[in-house]
């Protein structure tokens, strides 16, 4: 059981480390530090957005209409941290 808890664990530090590799981008993008029209950011930008958006879409579901500023990376990471706190304190 506990070698199930530490691969969950692990596949919710992943999870992290991409919606935070999202959220970076996103801000080198909307700065003008990285240009959406080089093929290299292009592709990262698409594949990122497809892994993340089945999950942000649901979670836009509740949340209300914030305008141009998008809470549901925030949500996400909230809920994987939270989810490894209860893991870690449950090995």
């Amino acid at each position: 059981m506990v070698s199930v808890l530490e691969i969950l664990d692990l596949i919710l530090y992943i999870l992290s480390c991409i919606v935070i590799a999202q959220i970076i981008l996103s801000w080198l993008i909307n700065f003008n530090i990285l240009n959406r029209n080089q093929q290299l950011v292009m592709q990262l930008w698409n594949g990122l957005n497809q892994l993340l958006n089945p999950i942000y879409s649901r979670i836009r579901r509740f949340l209300p209409y914030s305008g141009p500023i998008d809470f549901a990376p925030l949500v996400v990471i909230i809920l994987v941290w939270s989810a490894q706190i209860i893991i870690r304190n449950n090995l």
